[in-house]
C-alpha cells in the first residue's frame, strides 16, 4: 500500500542543546540504505580513535571507525584515523551518483526536464524498511526531481531509476561508471557494486576518498551544489526532510550526505566555510545518528580553531627569474598565475622554496608554466603552485641563436 500525506517537519527536530536528531514520525522515512525490520538498540559506541595532524597539540579522539577532516582548498588532509580503510560507506555511495547525474547535466548529456521512467526493479514497493523517494511503479519523473530526490530525500528508489537511465538499462552499468569516475579522480580505496550503498561485501570506499569526491561536487557542480543545503523535498504528496543535522544548528554548514546501514554504522560528510575558509569532514562507523553529528561539531570546531590561511606570495610578486636560451631576451620573470593561500595551524610560519624548470628554451609565451613554488610549514611541505611566466619571450633570430650556441660552447 502506498504511503500518503507524510510530512516530516525538520525544524521541530531541533534540541535545545543546539543538537538534532532526525526522528522518523513515520514508517515511509524510516531506514536508510539497508533493511531493517525493526528499530535495533543503539550500537556499542567505537572506541575513540586519535589521528594524525600537524598541530602540536594533537587532534581530537573521536569515536569512529575512520574520520578525515580536509582544506576544500588544497585539498590537503589536516587530520585523519585510518583515513584509507575502505569501509561500507551506506548512503554516502549516492554523493558519486548524484556527481555523475550533475556532471551529465553540465555537459548536455542529460537536461533537466528529461523523464526517467521507474522500473519494477528500481520501485520501492512502498517499503518502510528503507529511504525511498516514493516514485510509483512505471512513472516517469524529472532528472532535476530525482536528483533532490537522491540527495535530500536519499532514495533507492531514485538512485536506481537514475542508474538504470545512465548505465544502459542496468545499474550494474552504471557502477561501473561509478568506478570510471572513482578511479580519475584518485579515489584508490573505493569499489562501487551499485548506485544506493546496499549492502555488498565488495562494496567500500575509504574517509580520504569519500573527501576527494566531496570536494570535487563542490568544485564542479557549483550550479548544483545549493541542493545538498536544502533541508526538505517535497515528491508525490510526500515530504521528507534531510538527514544531516548540522543543516539545521549551523549556519556555515551547507552539505553534503549522511548514510547508514547496520554494517557501515552511522556516517557523515560534511562541508562548513567559515570566515573564507571551507573545511570538509568525514566521520564513518558511529553508533547513532546524534553520535555522527556531535562528533562532526567537534572535528569542525577543533578545524576552525586550529588552522587558518596565509598568503605565503602576494599575487604581483615576481617570484624568481628565469633563464631563457635562445631567445631575444635571456630572462623571463616567474610570479604566480592566480591568487594563493594555504591552511596552516595557527601561528605557525610559512617558508617557500622555488624550483624552475631548467634549459627552457624560447619562444616562451607569457602564462606557460616555467616552476613551482613550493610552501612549507613547520618543515613539512603543505601545498604548491604554478609559476608562470610574466611576459612573452620571442625566439631569437638566426645568427643570435648561433652567438649563443658559441657562448654556450665556451662556458661564456
Amino acid at each position: 500500500m502506498h504511503i500518503k500525506n507524510l510530512f516530516i517537519l525538520p525544524v521541530a527536530f531541533a534540541i535545545a542543546a543546539g543538537s538534532l536528531s532526525p526522528v522518523s514520525i513515520s514508517l515511509a522515512a524510516t531506514g536508510h540504505a539497508a533493511a531493517r525490520q525493526k528499530p535495533a538498540a543503539t550500537a556499542p559506541a567505537p572506541a575513540p580513535v586519535a589521528g594524525q595532524t600537524a598541530v602540536a597539540s594533537g587532534a581530537p579522539a573521536l569515536a569512529a571507525k575512520a574520520w578525515l577532516l580536509m582544506d576544500f582548498d588544497s585539498g590537503e588532509v589536516l587530520a585523519s584515523a585510518n583515513p584509507d580503510e575502505p569501509l561500507p560507506p551506506a548512503s554516502l555511495t549516492k554523493m558519486m551518483t548524484s556527481f555523475l547525474v550533475e556532471q551529465a547535466l553540465r555537459s548536455g548529456k542529460l537536461k533537466q526536464t528529461d523523464l526517467v521512467t521507474v522500473s519494477q526493479n528500481a520501485w520501492c514497493r512502498g517499503s518502510s524498511t528503507e529511504s525511498c523517494m516514493y516514485l510509483p511503479l512505471n512513472s516517469q519523473a524529472t532528472v532535476i526531481d530525482l536528483l533532490r530526490g537522491i540527495i535530500i530525500q536519499s532514495g533507492n528508489d531514485a538512485s536506481k531509476a537514475i542508474a538504470e537511465h545512465m548505465g544502459g538499462g542496468s545499474e550494474e552499468g552504471f557502477a561501473k561508471l561509478m568506478n570510471a569516475e572513482a578511479q580519475r579522480l584518485g579515489m584508490t580505496h573505493t569499489h562501487f557494486v551499485n548506485a544506493t550503498g546496499l549492502p555488498d561485501p565488495a562494496h567500500k570506499a575509504s574517509a580520504r576518498d569519500l573527501a576527494i569526491l566531496a570536494r570535487a561536487i563542490i568544485h564542479d557542480s557549483s550550479d548544483y551544489y545549493p541542493i545538498y543545503a536544502e533541508r526538505e523535498f517535497k515528491y508525490n504528496n510526500i515530504k521528507q526532510g534531510n538527514r544531516n543535522a548540522l543543516l539545521y544548528t549551523d549556519p556555515t554548514v551547507d552539505g553534503l550526505k549522511t548514510g547508514h546501514t547496520q554494517d557501515a554504522g552511522y556516517c557523515l560528510v560534511t562541508s562548513s566555510k567559515r570566515n573564507g575558509m571551507r573545511l570538509i569532514t568525514v566521520i564513518l562507523n558511529t553508533n547513532s545518528a546524534q553520535a555522527r553529528a556531535d562528533q562532526t561539531r567537534t572535528l569542525l570546531g577543533w578545524g576552525f580553531a586550529n588552522f587558518e590561511k596565509a598568503t605565503p606570495i602576494q599575487p604581483d610578486a615576481v617570484v624568481a627569474t628565469a633563464k631563457v636560451s635562445f631567445g631575444k631576451a635571456d630572462t623571463v620573470a616567474a610570479g604566480l598565475g592566480s591568487p594563493w593561500t594555504v591552511t596552516v595551524p595557527r601561528g605557525q610560519q610559512v617558508q617557500t622554496s622555488v624550483q624552475l624548470k631548467p634549459d627552457l628554451e624560447a619562444p616562451v609565451a607569457k602564462g606557460a608554466t616555467i616552476g613551482k613554488v613550493v610552501a612549507s610549514s613547520n618543515g613539512k611541505p603543505v601545498a604548491e603552485a604554478p609559476l608562470v611566466a610574466q611576459a612573452d619571450v620571442e625566439r631569437a633570430g638566426f645568427f643570435l641563436r648561433m652567438w649563443q650556441h658559441v657562448t654556450r660552447l665556451f662556458g661564456k
